[in-house]
């Protein structure tokens, strides 16, 4: 673009998502969404939905469902914040916490969208490198910063750490604020929302898209102290003061009041998950222990790029990253039994073919 007013746009590179294809004749397992349907209690939700309100506005605060968060999580309502998916509400709370001069520290290997954020929004940032296990080092972060976002379990690796963990990053950076990204907690992480009312300065985010089926309605949730959900509306309220609509909201109270069918499929996804690890260690795979909805795997003499270029042509899709120390990894988001079995099945002909067997 070669235009005058061409100097005064902004220069951005954003975030790539895993690939989404047109043929719907594929096994998608490169975007961590949850293979099963959402509650029945959403669908009828849904449903039953009087569409003629649609001419009316939602509620700001999506009420209902803030409620219905603060009441599943034993917290005050003023507690609870929702958005239109993690990522924006993620994205409201650099704007509303990430105001300092120094940089805000999180793993150089994690969420690829955050350091997008930070340029987005001119937020100085520095990455901590994690060890040669893919292990987050807490003294990494003591030092001075303006704030900390780690995702627990991290991403793309699925390890998770427990309570006191998070707790030695808190106690050390009682003068920022601490955001812990819980995508993926509800797969047999520790999820922070119980330490909210002994640290003023903790932000917990989870969403609806992974556990609870809910990819395609965007809903994600904030949740820390009275005064920092307070500021996180207010800059809501700056930027989109709608931004939950009226089905989401009723959706997401449906998804909410079915516990049972939400332990349910993470439990199921969890048995597939241990299951399709062991067959993946059995044919030589490296794979790192998962809290998530995932798997990262490595096979020293595979070329894993190789690897994802052949699924691909069998219309397997999984997730290749061409970034430093993780570029012969894949993640592989676990799908049902009979979808993993099939990727299994040609991870066998694909190793027979380079054995020449």
């Amino acid at each position: 673009m070669n235009k005058p007013f061409s100097d005064k746009l902004r220069a951005v590179e954003p975030y790539t998502p895993g690939e989404q294809s047109k043929n719907n004749d594929i096994i998608k397992l490169n975007a961590n969404e949850n293979p099963y349907p959402p509650s029945p209690k959403v669908i009828e939700a849904i449903k039953g939905f009087e569409a003629e309100k649609l001419c009316l506005y939602p509620s700001s605060s999506a009420y209902a469902l803030t409620e219905a968060l603060a009441q599943y999580h034993g917290l005050d309502v003023n507690q609870v914040f929702v958005g239109n998916g993690s990522d924006e509400v993620i994205a409201l709370s650099y704007l509303a916490f990430f105001n300092s001069d120094k940089p805000i520290f999180f793993p150089d290997i994690t969420y690829s969208f955050y350091p997008v954020w930070c340029r987005l929004f001119n937020v100085p940032y520095e990455t901590k490198s994690v060890d040669k296990n893919f292990i987050i080092n807490p003294k990494d972060y003591y030092s001075a910063n303006g704030g900390v976002i780690l995702p627990n379990p991290n991403a793309p690796t699925g390890i998770s750490e427990g309570r006191g963990f998070i707790e030695d990053i808190l106690d050390h950076n009682r003068d920022v604020i601490v955001i812990i990204d819980e995508a993926y907690v509800d797969f047999g992480g520790y999820s922070a929302i119980e330490l909210i009312n002994k640290y003023d300065n903790l932000i917990v985010v989870q969403t609806f898209s992974k556990s609870r089926s809910l990819a395609g309605m965007r809903i994600g949730a904030a949740f820390g102290s009275a005064e920092l959900i307070s500021l996180l509306k207010a800059v809501k309220n700056c930027y989109n003061s709608y931004p939950i609509d009226s089905v989401a909201i009723a959706a997401g109270v449906a998804s909410v009041e079915d516990d049972a069918y939400f332990k349910n499929t993470i439990n199921k996804v969890i048995r597939t998950r241990e299951r399709f690890s062991q067959e993946l260690k059995g044919l030589g795979f490296t794979v790192f222990p998962s809290h998530s909805n995932f798997v990262f795997a490595s096979k020293p003499d595979v070329n894993a790029k190789s690897l994802f270029e052949a699924a691909k042509k069998e219309n397997i899709y999984i997730r290749y990253f061409d970034l430093p120390r993780i570029d012969n990894f894949l993640r592989i988001t676990i799908g049902t039994d009979e979808q993993m079995d099939i990727f299994l099945n040609f991870i066998k002909r694909y190793l027979s073919s380079l054995s020449g067997c």
